[in-house]
């Protein structure tokens, strides 16, 4: 009963070490990038361009009429086997 528990101390501090040495590693060896430096004049170019009218979309408003956008729905049916029968 006194050697698992050793055991369970032992595996416990051995990985707390572990951890504690991969963030410090991580931590000091990470790069530091410089940020992007900021140009000291911008020049602005505007181009001006002509759009024609869009058209809207023509659709069926009459609850009749159904959804002339939607597609047939084509599913296969179920599969049918006897109950234990497994096909993998």
């Amino acid at each position: 009963m006194r050697s698992t528990r050793l055991v369970h101390r032992i595996t416990a501090a051995a990985g707390g070490t572990a951890l504690i040495a991969m963030i410090g590693l991580t931590a000091g060896c990470g790069e530091q990038k410089k940020a992007p430096e900021t140009p000291s004049s911008t020049t602005t170019t505007t181009t001006s361009t002509t759009t024609s009218a869009v058209t809207p979309t023509e659709k069926s408003l009459s609850p009749n009429g159904g959804n002339l956008f939607t597609p047939s729905v084509t599913a296969n049916p179920a599969p049918t086997a006897t109950p234990g029968t497994h096909r993998n």
